[in-house]
């Protein structure tokens, strides 16, 4: 099962015009994306994230969603803890420790959009209400790998107002907000723009990310294979928890899959933002290279299909 998924994964359109990106990249192709472009998409996909999960939360009851997102709230915690112990022990410093904590603390918007994707190809539909599950990880990691760097000028206010106020959480909890209140004729005249564009967006926003994300590669010639392994295992461990306990709450098979997939994800635009504020001195190269020179692409051929395995055989 796991490798027919990953079969399957690895030939949907994200994926390969992912790939496409990185070839391109390889090849000094000139296609690089306007900035204003590639911002405008990633706004796009986080605000229908959020639609799409406010839609569907207005039909949930809370003792459905009360214990995944407990759940969820306790892996934005821990999560952080451990990867900064792991890393301070491969001797990385306490900023750049505290740094790349953050960004796999977080959780990547990109990757669940993907993942939900393949999820809904494949037949397992999870919950509705995981873009609210999306937008609960977002914060708490940031603020405990940032609390974790101590003296090394982090500020715990600072990075909660960073991360609250950075464009990933204003647009996903916007987009959860609007589609939990808008009235159903409302919500059918904007579903064209919201469900009709949003694989095509994604598709178009890949292949930008691959270009980016060939480029952030090279960065990690510098770290070595301490910090590639770190961004290859670490994952897999911390998605399959989320796989896991996703399971033992209740979640369907879908659902438990995608919270594995947030768990086993890295952010690269909210964490990012509050690290460049809180603690400026931090290499991008490491905890950019990590996240998504390794990370995203790894999760996006192997890690989807194999949390989705998982949840299979668990369920």
């Amino acid at each position: 099962m796991s490798l027919e998924l990953a079969v399957e994964n690895l030939m949907s359109p994200m994926v390969l015009a992912f790939v496409l990106g990185i070839v391109a990249a390889a090849a000094r192709a000139d296609i690089a994306f306007p900035k204003g472009l590639s911002d405008a998409m990633s706004a796009y996909l986080l605000l229908a994230i959020g639609w799409k999960g406010g839609t569907a939360l207005a039909d949930s009851s809370f003792t459905a969603i009360i214990g995944p997102a407990l759940v969820t709230l306790a892996i934005g915690v821990v999560t952080p803890v451990v990867a900064f112990a792991v890393l301070r022990r491969l001797s990385f410093g306490r900023t750049d420790a505290a740094a790349i904590a953050a960004h796999y603390g977080s959780v990547s918007a990109v990757t669940f959009a993907a993942a939900l994707t393949f999820l809904q190809a494949a037949g397992y539909e999870p919950e509705g209400f995981m873009a609210t599950l999306l937008a609960l990880l977002e914060v708490p990691g940031i603020v405990v790998a940032l609390v974790l760097a101590q003296g090394a000028a982090a500020s715990p206010l600072s990075a909660t107002r960073e991360a609250l106020l950075g464009k990933g959480v204003v647009l996903l909890l916007g987009g959860i907000v609007l589609g939990a209140l808008a009235s159903e004729p409302g919500a059918t005249q904007v579903s064209p723009f919201f469900d009709g564009l949003f694989f095509g967006v994604l598709t178009l926003f890949l292949l930008d990310l691959g270009i980016v994300a060939a480029k952030r590669a090279r960065d990690l010639r510098s770290a070595g294979w301490r910090l590639v392994a770190f961004a290859l295992v670490f994952p897999v461990v911390f998605g399959s928890l989320g796989v896991v306990l996703g399971t033992m709450t209740g979640l369907s098979i879908g659902g438990a899959a995608l919270l594995g997939t947030m768990a086993g994800s890295s952010s690269y635009i909210a964490a990012t933002a509050a690290v460049r504020a809180s603690l400026p001195e931090a290499s991008p190269s490491l905890y950019l290279g990590a996240s998504l020179g390794v990370t995203f692409p790894f999760n996006l051929t192997i890690g989807i299909p194999l949390y989705t395995g998982l949840a299979v055989v668990l369920g």
